[in-house]
């Protein structure tokens, strides 16, 4: 770590504290950091392929790299030049506020993407959305509210979802016992 980065106040009275007071602060520093809340904020503002800047765990240095692959808690990245490989915590990430766009090839703007709405989604349908955790989550629709939708996780849970953040969710294919059930669906 660079001394000189840090404030020199900080410094001395860190290097003041008992090893019990360092002990302690790190158990709270470690914990801060695996703070859910920071991971998604991070986790929101990064893509796959993004070039963005992060720490060096080894010698504390801000480096350049690009994301390859975001996991639950840590991401791992490409440093620039290198090519060497990083596993580090979300927390290692100076991502930027607002992600970069990627790169368009001409010079049309791409049209505004149409966000679902309160039309596209009927009771009893089976629906896809990001958790507040940023991981999918599958339900069925069991009430269509003014601005959101009540899903039912199966989990004995209830969610109410804006419309904007559901998609359909096709379900996999598995063997019915009745035969003639797939015949009839599809004569309607």
């Amino acid at each position: 770590m660079n001394p000189q980065s840090t404030a020199p106040t900080l410094i001395d009275t860190l290097n003041h504290a008992s090893s019990l007071e360092l002990f302690q602060l790190s158990t709270i520093i470690e914990r801060m950091l695996a703070d859910p809340r920071r991971i998604v904020a991070v986790r929101s503002n990064i893509k796959l392929g993004q070039l963005v800047r992060f720490l060096g765990c080894h010698d504390g240095q801000l480096r350049n790299g690009k994301v390859i692959t975001m996991r639950s808690t840590q991401v791992v990245l490409r440093e620039e030049g290198t090519l060497r490989e990083w596993t580090l915590p979300y927390a290692a990430v100076d991502a930027p506020k607002h992600a970069t766009p990627p790169l368009m090839t001409s010079t049309s703007t791409a049209p505004p993407k149409n966000l679902p709405t309160r039309d596209d989604f009927r009771c009893g349908e089976r629906v896809s959305f990001n958790d507040k955790y940023l991981q999918p989550q599958v339900g069925i629709v069991m009430r269509i509210n003014r601005r959101t939708a009540t899903i039912d996780t199966g989990d004995g849970h209830s969610l109410r979802i804006p419309f904007h953040m559901l998609r359909p969710a096709f379900a996999f294919c598995t063997f019915q016992s009745d035969p003639e059930r797939p015949k009839r669906e599809m004569g309607k």
